[in-house]
């Protein structure tokens, strides 16, 4: 990874790029994530409030940001939701992973990624992280199957994006 990015949990104060991020992440590359660019236009940034606020955070349920140290500005995003049903607790879900293509190929991903798994691995009673992702991104297959995810099934059709199917991989990592 680049020397000038640091990773950190996005707060409220990251609400205005964390939401322009995501809107050119749903516009760019609609098929790897399940809110459309017209959805998150329609909810608006006030839908991540309660991630970014944070006070759930040490429960399992945060957003992390990759940044620039140079200028501050925000090349990546992901973050972890937990399951909040008494009987699954014991799962996290990846959500939102994105980088921005100006920021590709520095492992920023890599980076992002490994701070959410090394967190994770500190949440009372976590023992999973699961996500899926489009099973055609072999660039983020590769990257998941890397760090230790393995794919447990395929959804088939699991998204339509203007009539056109894309299959998404299911994929887990025990922490």
């Amino acid at each position: 990874m680049a020397d000038d990015i640091v990773i950190r949990q996005l707060g409220a104060a990251d609400r205005d790029a964390f939401f322009a991020l995501r809107l050119r992440g749903l516009q760019a590359h609609p098929e790897a994530f399940g809110q459309s660019y017209e959805e998150a236009l329609e909810r608006g940034p006030s839908q991540h409030d309660a991630m970014l606020a944070g006070t759930h955070a040490t429960s399992g349920n945060f957003l992390l940001g990759a940044f620039s140290s140079a200028q501050g500005a925000l090349h990546g995003t992901v973050g972890l939701m937990r399951e909040t049903r008494h009987k699954e607790r014991h799962k996290g879900y990846v959500v939102g992973m994105y980088v921005a293509d100006e920021a590709a190929g520095r492992g920023i991903g890599r980076a992002l990624l490994s701070a959410l798994l090394t967190r994770a691995a500190q949440v009372d009673g976590l023992r999973q992280v699961m996500l899926l992702v489009t099973s055609a991104n072999v660039p983020a297959c590769a990257l998941y199957a890397s760090l230790g995810f393995r794919v447990y099934g395929t959804e088939p059709d699991s998204m339509c994006i203007d009539g056109v199917y894309y299959d998404a991989d299911l994929m887990v990592r025990f922490v």
